[in-house]
């Protein structure tokens, strides 16, 4: 049996720690025995935990990739347990206890910034290939975009492994549940209804979507706008939704825990961000249940979303775009239900939970046959 340790720093539940938890349903704990070390008071620590996982809370500081301390606490817990892989979700911390304790090093990058200047000049590239290649031996990238992150700032293609992410299907909600909640958010027959459920951040497209309403409004189209989420960006967008004169289009939901009645009363489900996007969850549990997508084009989005497909692409930052793909579902009732059907055959063919953590678990076991084969 081969044991994995995990090591996440995430003091909430995140991109990265849903991934987490999608595998833990679906490992293989046959083949595998695996573990979690985590900051003291995460709210992971619980969720984890009731998938059978062991889950180990160490005094390391939470949300961060690198504290000097931390790793002389982690080492401690590598040589107490002594794990086969160390597989890292964003702590260098974890990277260099393994290293140092001479562990095999799994890394996932879990998110897509543009690159900076700094880590885009040759010097960086440098820096960061030295560091990154150094402390580890595998690189997972969630999507192909982040491969192509990965590749710009200056990591080797031969380190790097591609894994989409998969997640458990949802249910959708009853017809009771769905009627209430309609009546709840003011949403009458014939209304076209988008949803966008993602932190409300610059970088996720809120406003683009407004701009892409008001216009549809403007045309005398009837629709609304489901923004699930909250965040720092939350006022700026209540602001805009003012000014715009679309606050009898758009409805704000707050922070949604069960996203599968709010999926279920969508018409599609809208994605326009334009900075940070790897593989997004939300989209692949829209897809679970048959909820096709209108996306912009930007980092992992036009894997998850093939235009045409299961869902429509539009040029980020592109309202009109947006506009124009919403405009089309709208008046063809028949392309929204094949590409709804198209979304459902996508997910479970690629795109489940199952699916994702036999790649990741392929992966340690080619990883761990290359260290002893020397490679």
């Amino acid at each position: 049996m081969v044991k994995v340790l995990n090591v996440i720093s995430d003091s909430n539940i995140g991109g990265a720690g849903m991934v987490l938890l999608n595998y833990m349903k679906y490992r293989d704990n046959d083949a595998f025995d695996v573990c979690v070390c985590l900051p003291e008071g995460s709210l992971l620590t619980q969720p984890l935990r009731e998938t059978g996982v062991a889950v180990y809370e160490l005094a390391i500081s939470p949300d961060k990739s690198f504290d000097r301390k931390d790793i002389k606490v982690i080492k401690a817990l590598i040589r107490a347990i002594q794990p086969d892989i160390v597989h890292t979700h964003s702590s260098l911390s974890g990277r260099i206890a393994a290293r140092q304790c001479g562990k095999t090093i799994i890394y996932t990058r879990h998110s897509v910034f543009p690159p900076g200047r700094l880590i885009s000049s040759p010097l960086g590239k440098l820096a960061n290939k030295l560091v990154n290649e150094h402390y580890a031996d595998r690189i997972i990238a969630i999507s192909p975009a982040t491969r192509e992150y990965l590749l710009n700032v200056g990591i080797s293609d031969r380190l790097i492994d591609v894994t989409m992410n998969g997640v458990e299907p949802i249910t959708r909600a009853g017809d009771a549940e769905c009627a209430a909640l309609r009546e709840q958010f003011g949403i009458e027959s014939g209304d076209f209804v988008c949803g966008i459920l993602a932190r409300i951040e610059p970088y996720k497209g809120h406003m683009i979507i407004l701009d892409a309403a008001k216009a549809l409004k403007d045309e005398g189209r009837r629709l609304k706008i489901l923004i699930a989420g909250a965040g720092v960006y939350e006022d700026e967008v209540k602001k805009k939704t003012q000014e715009l004169g679309l606050t009898d289009t758009v409805v704000f939901t707050g922070f949604i825990s069960d996203v599968a009645p709010f999926l279920s009363i969508l018409d599609v489900q809208l994605n326009a961000s334009y900075g940070t996007e790897t593989s997004s969850l939300s989209l692949l549990e829209g897809m679970s249940i048959g909820l096709p997508a209108v996306v912009s084009d930007y980092g992992g989005n036009p894997y998850v979303i093939t235009d045409g497909e299961n869902g429509l692409l539009f040029h980020n930052k592109d309202s009109l775009g947006l506009a124009d793909c919403i405009r089309r579902l709208m008046d063809n009732p028949e392309l929204l239900s094949l590409l709804g059907e198209s979304a459902a055959f996508i997910f479970n063919d690629r795109f489940t939970g199952r699916i994702f953590a036999q790649n990741i678990e392929g992966i340690y076991m080619k990883t761990l046959k290359g260290d002893k084969d020397g490679k």
